[in-house]
């Protein structure tokens, strides 16, 4: 029986979709997607630059662990001035906890004084699916030649106590500063703690 064309483009997607994984030490899947702001954003665009991937979730409390203490726009402000690139992704889907319409992530950027470049809107997964993003917050750190150099949690306390964070190792901040001066990423991998990415 013949394949249908269906059928042939389903193959040629999902191999598609095996050749681009996250994996460390290669080339970072790339993707365009809109933000709140309605601006389009394309990975692409960022290369020569340091880009910080982090998956969002308004109503996750892990989340708010580190927006309500201000850590992540903290860290989202100082490598900013470095030139680092930072895009949230959020990735719920409609009628999931944390789904968001332009306007509600515009409102919800305002309300937190989010410092982020962009909160990219990505309610169908695509994005996700492309890193396998599992949690919110899930971390991801391109490097300037488009390599993905750290994936993992943002630090080593898997908590939603604002109180740990000051005795946290933060791995996004260390991977960053030790790619930034030359050296390589001692711990280029961790797993990652939070909500669950709410797919479709």
């Amino acid at each position: 029986m013949k394949k249908t064309l269906s059928a042939i483009l389903l193959t040629a997607a999902v191999a598609g979709y095996a050749l681009a994984a996250a994996d460390i030490g290669k080339p970072a899947p790339t993707f365009t997607a809109t933000g709140s702001d309605g601006k389009v954003y394309s990975l692409a665009d960022y290369r020569g630059k340091f880009v910080v991937l982090q998956w969002y979730n308004k109503d996750c409390p892990f989340i708010h662990k580190h927006y309500d203490s201000a850590n992540m726009q903290m860290l989202q402000a100082a490598y900013a001035k470095k030139g680092v690139i930072w895009l949230e992704v959020a990735s719920s889907a409609p009628g999931k906890e944390g789904y968001m319409t332009a306007a509600e992530a515009q409102a919800n950027r305002t309300k937190y004084y989010v410092k982020s470049t962009a909160t990219l809107l990505d309610s169908a997964g695509a994005i996700a699916r492309l890193y396998e993003a599992k949690t919110t917050p899930h971390m991801f750190i391109v490097d300037p030649k488009g390599i993905l150099i750290y994936k993992g949690a943002i630090d080593d306390h898997a908590t939603a106590d604002p109180a740990d964070i000051p005795n946290s190792k933060n791995y996004v901040a260390a991977a960053l500063d030790e790619a930034m001066a030359g050296k390589p990423v001692t711990t280029p991998s961790t797993r990652p703690y939070g909500c669950s990415v709410k797919y479709q």
